[in-house]
């Protein structure tokens, strides 16, 4: 009798993508690392229930409260003041435990949230109220590492997503057409890609105050290019395959010709990309953070951590804090994408 299709997450999938999903599993390092970069980021976006001033939940006169979502005044919990709660408030703890709960995060701070009841001049070290101490303003570090995790990864995501389709469509014009406008897009990428990017920062942050779009759309501006020689040479090299070519002579439109029948195997290469772009982007920020053209003061930013740990040589805490998670989140994309290339190299047979 005849086996059934494999199937993947109840899909069924094609004999060379069963091959490829083995021989990621094979690269047991790459493929431990996977989970590992998901569990984090997936823990990151939901970084407002791991640390936060506010409560996760306050149950209080046998009625249940938001805090984290909904402002309430300190009148709800007993209190004199229609102003929001200040849930840190010893007194206001007290009340409300007399009549109910307090959910609190793990980490009883979030990224902005100075502690004024420190024993010692900050930066102040790791302790019970601050797992990994405070910064040089009294932030609790734990707090913007895991903010500032999840605003890295998110910015190289985002990235990586719309600079490679960019580059991909600049790529898959230039190489299907060659000739004349082949010619003018390499011109064009030559004069481009010698534009100082850190200059026109420096440039744009005398006169806008950088953010995350802004920093976004700049960096999209060049880093676009990085897949467009890998699509480019394939479609050079085939555009001219007979099944195109007879594609072309029954009619079929460019615009499927490219998508549907080239597209597939360009894609090989540039999904092998995708994982070192990511990590590129993570570190272009942090570096532009760590200069001080990046994100705005205040915010979550591993490399603005980075540079208070160059700034206060006696607090280690805050410079090894941040080069540990930057190397581990580095290490881990590179793990994943030397899994990935192994997946896509046809030369590679799973064995079980």
């Amino acid at each position: 009798m005849d086996q059934p299709p494999p199937t993947f997450c109840g899909l069924r999938i094609s004999p060379i993508n069963r091959r490829r999903i083995d021989n990621f599993k094979a690269n047991r390092r790459g493929y431990w690392s996977l989970w590992i970069f998901l569990t984090l980021f997936i823990a990151s976006l939901g970084a407002e229930l791991i640390a936060n001033d506010r409560p996760i939940l306050v149950q209080y006169n046998n009625e249940y409260y938001v805090p984290i979502l909904l402002d309430y005044p300190e009148t709800t919990f007993g209190g004199f003041l229609e102003t929001p709660t200040e849930y840190s408030d010893p007194d206001i703890q007290d009340m409300i435990r007399e009549q109910g709960w307090i959910l609190w995060p793990i980490v009883h701070f979030s990224y902005d949230t100075v502690n004024y009841a420190l024993d010692q001049p900050a930066p102040s070290p790791p302790s019970l109220n601050n797992y990994l101490g405070t910064d040089d303003q009294g932030r609790d570090v734990a707090a913007r590492l895991i903010y500032g995790f999840r605003i890295s990864v998110l910015f190289g995501l985002i990235l990586t997503i719309v600079s490679s389709a960019i580059g991909i469509a600049a790529g898959a014009v230039q190489g299907y057409f060659g000739g004349l406008t082949d010619l003018l897009f390499q011109r064009f990428m030559e004069i481009w890609s010698g534009l100082p990017m850190l200059y026109l920062l420096i440039i744009m942050a005398s006169i806008v105050e950088p953010n995350f779009w802004w920093l976004l759309g700049i960096m999209l501006m060049f880093s676009w290019m990085g897949l467009v020689g890998v699509v480019r040479a394939e479609f050079l090299k085939t555009r001219n395959f007979d099944y195109v070519r007879a594609a072309r002579a029954l009619g079929v439109s460019n615009a499927t010709i490219m998508r549907r029948h080239i597209l597939p195997n360009a894609m090989v290469a540039t999904i092998t990309f995708l994982p070192f772009i990511t990590s590129a982007s993570i570190t272009t920020l942090t570096a532009l953070d760590f200069l001080g053209f990046g994100l705005p003061p205040g915010s979550a930013s591993l490399g603005e951590l980075l540079n208070q740990g160059k700034a206060n040589l006696h607090a280690p805490w805050l410079g090894l804090t941040a080069f540990f998670i930057i190397s581990i989140m580095l290490t881990l994309l590179v793990f994943v994408g030397e899994a990935v290339r192994d997946a896509f190299d046809p030369r590679k047979v799973f064995r079980a």
